[in-house]
């Protein structure tokens, strides 16, 4: 899931079939003299973000947009059973399928 925050406004929104859906969430936080704003509690636990997770940052032309960190393949996005490959992350299908195009005559 990712949680998106807009600049302008307080909002929490989503994609549904590519078109931004906003919804109002009646929160509002200051940023702070370090530039941290706190992610409300409610928010945290809808998102599954827990203390010291780390969070992506994206941006757009009015939006920061915040994301839950989640390694994922680097061939397929694929995030289930990862390996660390030289500090890439491959998923095992992936890897099954460069064993076997290496070992194709």
């Amino acid at each position: 899931m990712v949680l998106l925050v807009y600049v302008k406004r307080n909002v929490d929104f989503c994609r549904i079939m590519g078109v931004l859906v906003m919804k109002a969430t009646g929160i509002i936080r200051r940023v702070d003299e370090l530039g941290r704003v706190v992610i409300p509690i409610e928010l945290r636990n809808k998102f599954g973000i827990t203390e010291k997770d780390p969070m992506e940052i994206y941006v757009d032309s009015t939006s920061i947009i915040l994301k839950k960190y989640e390694p994922n393949c680097i061939f397929c996005n694929s995030a289930k059973k990862l390996i660390e490959f030289e500090g890439k992350q491959v998923c095992e299908k992936c890897v099954k399928k460069l064993i076997d195009q290496k070992n194709k005559p």
